[in-house]
């Protein structure tokens, strides 16, 4: 089979070839040092009117160095795009999108920004975070909660990012994305029949709600026919049990976007796994998100004003273009960059530099007809979906299976539009989604060689966690969750990414788990490997046996699943997918004695550790456990005193043998954290935090 929108890379040649026919701008264009362009041509696509609205002075009037005060903007921005340019040619459906008088499929997107009230104070730069799901991640980097309307001075953190006067720019691409809560969202066409009629196709819905109150389950598109006859759903407890199929008379539609069991009212058994699989109507042009985020970034960076004559908010003042990205929208960023979307209409960078945390080496399902973007593959859900088709790596490989050649840089290296790129991974990535792909050769046998534009981490010991500190709950899974804070390495290494693209210098070494040096342990296949799972020996990780914790090493591994004949042109036809028995090797990290991965960046929990920490966790039983907990990981505290230990018959060292005093773990944790800070990947601040968190801790006191 045919892997993946390959037609990409192939259009993406076309695209350098015709760039000469179709850069000449209809007005002049300014380069960086003079900052903008006057009003552009509206027959070429892009934005043609931004619609802002000021609502006043941002953060309760709070300063941030010498930059001042921040502006907060809201509104709109209404863009179109010519389904025959060759720059678009990717994006799947556009053809069959309506269009206005001018031959354009128009589109819009919610944008939101905070600038610098006065500009000319700003450090000239955009610092653009790709919404998740619609929602802002604002606090990654500033030490500030979770938030989309950041409004009153604490919303600000620590301004990490303020501070330095960057213009801060959100932006809708997920048509998906729910429009309440001050989410941002976009507006795209559905596609259609030639003759009008509405396009048909096959769907599946994975379906899991861990309480016992949910009676209706909304689907991701509205159905064709409402005959349960067309329609197959099915249930089972755990991953590896067999599916049960649901008879038509235990269940029943409401409406065309909505079903129920029956008798109505009954509840959907709580952790259970539900799938519906049914013939789904009207998919939107999703993937015309990728341009979208395009044509604004551009649009920011390089015009006055849209063709209405309103004026660019930025104009002349962003001459440089970051993006950051957590989770989904890093995944999202994988694509963007593959896609060839990094290259304006002028075949100019969008982004200059990009920090991803926790993108791994897979996409998002976004380019596909009845694309799901929210989707996300997890040790227990979605491998059905289409998030990880090869490549993996921005490092180009052949592919074992098919034989094509391709890397995820490969588009943006013909035009000449690479960013610098980091990619910070946690060990939830490993264990979750494949992640060694993104530094292993596809067929598992060496390491890979990165491009000079390109940096990858790993975050020893880490879950997949999008804000700092999550609450110390089990939740749904048998063990509390890992309490570390990403956000301390996630500042040092976008500080390296902006020393990086503006003067050069470059960040530190990749640091990641490896085949040569025996850091990385294999994803064995198993008999339920269709499934999209595997498992890790205990041996082979060196993981200790500490009482009272379920391993099962249970990961995912990486099938090439055959989505039907048209797969390549972003149609799927065979939904839920066939496993071919083709399996691209995976690894997960080795750990040492305490449970603690040996290979990457090592925080100071994980230096002078308190507790062990894991990027993977079980679920508790009457949620489907044992299986895999999602995204979270594990703290388990290590025992106290060595009388402790071996009353517990716990394998690894006590508090007391490790420091012996309080005094003792001071020490360890501030040599850790320079150390950290010298290597470049903590901050000085962020490394005094730690230094007096560890004294004024009630660690052996």
């Amino acid at each position: 089979m045919k892997r993946i929108l390959r037609r990409s890379a192939t259009l993406a040649v076309a695209a350098t070839l015709l760039v000469s026919a179709f850069s000449a701008p209809p007005t002049a264009v300014a380069g960086p040092e003079d900052g903008a362009s006057d009003r552009p041509s509206a027959h070429r696509g892009g934005i043609t009117r931004l619609e802002l609205a000021s609502q006043g002075v941002a953060f309760e009037g709070r300063r941030f160095g010498t930059v001042g005060t921040y502006e907060k903007l809201r509104g709109r921005a209404f863009g179109e795009l010519d389904p025959n340019d060759p720059r678009n040619a990717a994006i799947t459906d556009l053809k069959r999108a309506p269009r206005n008088a001018r031959g354009m499929v128009e589109y819009a997107t919610d944008v939101y920004i905070l600038k610098p009230t006065d500009l000319r104070r700003g450090n000239h730069q955009l610092f653009m975070e790709v919404n998740n799901r619609g929602q802002k991640f604002f606090g990654s980097l500033n030490g500030s909660p979770l938030m989309n309307d950041p409004t009153t001075a604490a919303d600000a953190g620590d301004a990490y990012v303020l501070d330095q006067g960057f213009s801060l720019v959100w932006s809708g691409w997920d048509p998906s994305a729910s429009a309440t809560n001050d989410n941002l969202t976009l507006s795209v066409p559905v596609a259609k029949k030639r003759n009008g009629g509405s396009i048909t196709g096959p769907s599946y819905e994975y379906l899991v709600f861990d309480d016992a109150t949910t009676t209706t389950a909304t689907l991701s598109y509205p159905a064709a026919t409402t005959k349960r006859s067309k329609a197959t759903l099915t249930v089972r407890d755990r991953l590896t049990d067999k599916p049960r199929t649901v008879p038509a008379s235990g269940w029943e539609y409401v409406g065309d976007k909505q079903i129920r069991l029956l008798p109505a009212g009954t509840p959907f058994r709580q952790g259970a796994i539900y799938e519906f699989s049914y013939r789904a109507k009207d998919p939107v042009v999703a993937g015309i998100g990728f341009a979208a985020t395009r044509d604004l970034v551009s649009f920011l960076r390089h015009q006055r004003v849209d063709t209405a004559g309103n004026r660019n908010p930025l104009a002349g003042h962003a001459n440089r273009a970051f993006a950051f990205a957590v989770s989904q929208p890093a995944r999202y960023l994988n694509d963007f960059l593959w896609l060839g979307f990094n290259a304006d209409a002028r075949n100019r960078p969008v982004f200059d530099g990009i920090e991803n945390w926790i993108g791994g080496g897979t996409g998002v399902a976004l380019n596909y007809r009845f694309s799901q973007p929210p989707r996300t593959e997890r040790i227990r859900q979605n491998h059905w979906y289409p998030e990880g088709p090869f490549p993996f790596s921005y490092t180009s490989f052949r592919d074992p299976v098919t034989g094509k050649r391709d890397g995820r840089d490969e588009a943006c290296r013909r035009t000449g539009t690479c960013p610098k790129i980091i990619n910070l991974n946690s060990s939830n990535e490993y264990w979750s989604k494949a992640g060694s792909l993104l530094h292993t050769d596809p067929s598992g046998r060496r390491d890979a060689v990165e491009p000079p534009n390109v940096r990858n981490y790993l975050l020893s010991s880490v879950e997949h966690t999008v804000v700092g500190n999550p609450a110390d709950s089990p939740g749904v899974c048998a063990v509390a969750r890992n309490t570390i804070n990403p956000g301390p390495v996630q500042r040092a290494l976008f500080e390296a990414l902006t020393g990086w693209v503006n003067r050069g210098t470059p960040p530190p070494a990749s640091r990641v788990p490896r085949l040569d040096d025996g850091t990385l342990a294999r994803v064995h296949p198993t008999k339920q490997s269709s499934l999209g799972i595997g498992v890790v020996k205990q041996r082979e990780l060196g993981w200790p046996s500490i009482p009272g914790i379920t391993y099962t090493g249970t990961a995912t591994v990486r099938n090439l699943y055959d989505f039907g004949p048209r797969f390549t042109n972003g149609i799927i036809d065979r939904y839920p997918p066939v496993a071919t028995g083709r399996i691209y090797p995976s690894y997960v990290p080795v750990v040492d004695a305490d449970g603690l991965e040996i290979a990457g960046i090592r925080m100071p929990q994980i230096q002078a550790p308190i507790a062990t920490h894991t990027g993977w966790n079980v679920r508790v039983d009457g949620f489907g456990g044992p299986d895999g907990c999602e995204g979270w990981g594990m703290t388990i505290p290590l025992p106290k005193t060595a009388k402790e230990r071996r009353a517990a018959k716990d394998p690894r060292r006590s508090l007391v043998e490790r420091y012996r005093t309080h005094d003792g773990y001071v020490r360890a944790v501030t040599k850790a954290a320079r150390t950290l800070q010298r290597q470049g990947l903590l901050l000085k601040r962020d490394a005094d935090a730690f230094i007096a968190e560890a004294q004024a801790s009630d660690v052996l006191r």
